[in-house]
This record gives structure tokens, C-alpha cells and sequence, in this order.
């Protein structure tokens, strides 16, 4: 029954993570032979690899949208209303192949990407223009991303790293930003938080922002039935938030209720989704 039960639930995370396709192309992904952009001891395979990415992934979508040239790009051409599962599917595909997958399969991700981004212009509604393959519009995604993913495993992940753990997770994720196009992306944890010091005279909630943070936090595409889950996930990825992020998107902190439910319950959530996506043990011989 219990592992009935598992099945259903890892399944269902699993096609809404990675969609129809998302069985083919983790065979793709893990099984086609050849060399990778990361070794099996890597970082980066431990974070990218664990269920703290569910609320790092929602921490990093707030986060970025405080860049009012981002979040003009992502409102103008990203659909995440209209298809916001597609957008997550896509996103996670990204992550899995340049995390795991063959060198060329990699490679060819990252062409696609800076394809899309070449194409992707416009002018804010305050009459800033941009361009997704700016670097330095790149560097803001990569470090709010990093950063978030990064303080999720070490809040959430089920073996957390030390420090020079951590550093060098920071700089295989700078790997990858290099290939998309980022200039001189940070390599350790001391250059990510300079990073993001850089970019904070650039940032505000725009109303864009402010309804991006509306649509995932209160309003996800999801049943009745699921959504208190949901919510579960989105508390802890707002308390991930720094503190001067949370008060740009009017989001308050209730220290309190953050440390006696919003933590336990997240400590809970990752830990049933890992239970629920790590396939149980086979048996061995007799």
C-alpha cells in the first residue's frame, strides 16, 4: 500500500516537473554515453539532484522579478500565465541536461537558449529597452538563481555542503552561465553575494513584479486539493527571500511563525517529495 502510494505520488510530481516526455528524456539524459560538463562527485549534481530545488526554484522566480528588465521579458514573452507548467518543464530540462546530461547534449541546450534570448526584445512600460542576451541582464538571472538554489539546499537538502561545498558549487554553476553568455560570472560564494550587491540599485517591484508574486503565490494553476501543498512550499520559498527583497514585493516577516510552522512544515514537504522521487531499493539476489 505505502509503496503503491509512493508510486502514484512520485509519478505525478514527476510528469508535472518534467512533462509527457519527461521519461524519454531522462533516458536520454542519463543513459546516452559520452562525456559531461560535470563529474558524478560534483556540487552541482548534489543540489540540482535534490528536493530543496522545488522551493529554491520558486525562491529564484520572486527574486528575479525585482529586475524590472527581466520581468519585462519574462511578462512580455515567457507565457508563465498561459502556460506556466510548460515554462517549469522546460526550465527543469534545461537544468537536468547541463547538469547530467552528455557534453554535446549540453552544449546544444545552451544553443537553443541563446537563440530564444537573441530573439527576445522589447521596451518596458516605462520606456527602458532590453534584451535577453544582455550579459549583464544574464548575470542578474544566473546570480538570483544560484543564490536561491544554493540557500534552499543548505536550509532544505538532505546532506547539505560545507563551505568549500558550497564554493564550488558556485563555480560549476558559473560554467554553465559562462556558455549562456554571462561575463565573468561569479566563482565563490563571497563573489555571488557581491554579485548581487551590484545589481541592487537596478531593482524594484514593479506592478509586474508585484503580479507575478501574486499568481505564484496565491493564485497557482493547481486543484483545490493540492494547494495547501502548494502553499506549504511557496511560505518557505518567501522566507528564503533576503529581507530587503521580501519588503520590495510587500511580503512581511513573521519571525515566529516562520521558525515554529513555515520551516517544519518545508522540512516536511522536501523530505516527502524526495521519499516520494527516490525509486525504493531493489532487491537483491537471494
Amino acid at each position: 500500500m505505502l509503496t503503491t502510494v509512493r508510486e502514484h505520488l512520485g509519478q505525478a510530481l514527476f510528469r508535472r516537473v518534467a512533462g509527457p516526455d519527461g521519461p524519454t528524456t531522462r533516458a536520454r539524459i542519463h543513459d546516452t554515453p559520452g562525456p559531461r560538463w560535470f563529474a558524478p562527485e560534483r556540487p552541482i549534481r548534489t543540489v540540482h539532484g535534490d528536493a530543496s530545488m522545488f522551493i529554491g526554484g520558486l525562491s529564484a522566480l520572486l527574486l528575479q522579478s525585482l529586475h524590472p528588465l527581466a520581468m519585462a521579458a519574462v511578462a512580455g514573452h515567457s507565457g508563465y500565465r498561459g502556460d506556466p507548467w510548460g515554462r517549469l518543464q522546460r526550465t527543469s530540462t534545461f537544468l537536468a541536461v547541463t547538469t547530467y546530461g552528455t557534453a554535446a547534449d549540453a552544449q546544444r541546450a545552451v544553443d537553443h537558449v541563446r537563440g530564444i534570448h537573441e530573439r527576445i526584445r522589447g521596451t518596458t512600460a516605462g520606456g527602458m529597452p532590453y534584451h535577453a542576451a544582455d550579459p549583464h541582464l544574464l548575470g542578474w538571472v544566473h546570480a538570483a538563481e544560484t543564490d536561491s538554489f544554493l540557500r534552499a539546499h543548505e536550509r532544505y537538502g538532505a546532506a547539505p555542503l560545507d563551505s568549500a561545498g558550497y564554493d564550488a558549487y558556485v563555480a560549476d554553476t558559473a560554467r554553465v552561465a559562462e556558455a549562456l553568455g554571462v561575463s565573468d560570472p561569479p566563482c565563490d560564494r563571497r563573489a555571488l553575494a557581491e554579485r548581487l550587491a551590484s545589481y541592487r540599485r537596478e531593482l524594484t517591484a514593479t506592478p509586474e513584479a508585484r503580479a507575478a508574486a501574486r499568481f505564484l503565490l496565491f493564485r497557482p494553476p493547481l486543484p483545490l486539493a493540492v494547494r495547501p501543498l502548494y502553499g506549504g512550499l511557496a511560505a518557505n520559498a518567501v522566507a528564503l527571500l533576503p529581507d530587503w527583497a521580501r519588503g520590495m514585493l510587500w511580503l512581511p516577516r513573521v519571525p515566529v511563525v516562520e521558525q515554529f510552522a513555515v520551516r517544519p512544515a518545508g522540512q516536511v514537504l522536501t523530505r516527502t517529495i524526495r521519499w516520494a522521487m527516490t525509486p525504493p531499493p531493489r532487491p537483491g539476489p537471494a
